[in-house]
């Protein structure tokens, strides 16, 4: 798991390798410490775990931004505090 700043307001969160529920909880924590209106850029290679995190974060409130494949097997969700 990496969780780095991109910019002021923006950070990313890589958790390919990791398998349910560990993507949902990291992801979570993380935005936990945001702001409102922060970003989260999530790395994802399992595909449950994006359904999963979807869920949790709509679940709190958590707005998807935005669901990409930057390359192949990974997914990258914008969620935004």
């Amino acid at each position: 798991m990496k969780f780095n700043k991109l910019e002021d307001g923006k950070y990313e969160l890589d958790v390919t390798g990791y398998v349910c529920p560990h993507p949902q909880l990291y992801t979570l924590k993380c935005m936990e410490k945001l702001e409102d209106g922060m970003e989260l850029d999530v790395l994802i290679d399992n595909p449950s775990s994006v359904e999963s995190v979807t869920q949790a974060c709509n679940g709190k409130g958590y707005a998807i931004l935005e669901k990409a494949n930057p390359k192949a097997g990974v997914t990258a969700l914008k969620i935004q505090k």
